[in-house]
């Protein structure tokens, strides 16, 4: 977690959880079928006066569309509003 960035306004920074690379019954998914994760951690909250029900280290889960893509560092990650969210996994 030792990304050099801060969202900001009502924004969260999301590592997507690794797309899983086998199928229950050991079937090899190939890149090209593999589907994006709709899972992933918190990484950084936003600034401001908002109030985050989220917090950094939180497992989410968030629509398949949700979000941008952005790299950073040559890491995939995803902004997006917290309102994106639509899970905190306890």
């Amino acid at each position: 977690m030792g990304v050099k960035a801060k969202t900001i306004g009502e924004r969260v920074l999301i590592e997507p959880a690794a797309a899983e690379e086998k199928t229950a019954a050991g079937i090899i998914i190939p890149d090209t079928a593999k589907e994006k994760p709709k899972r992933g951690t918190v990484i950084t909250t936003g600034s401001g006066d908002h109030k985050f029900t989220v917090k950094t280290g939180d497992m989410v889960l968030y629509g398949q569309y949700s979000g941008t893509e952005v790299k950073i560092d040559g890491k995939e990650y995803l902004i997006m509003k917290e309102d994106e969210i639509l899970l905190i996994v306890k």
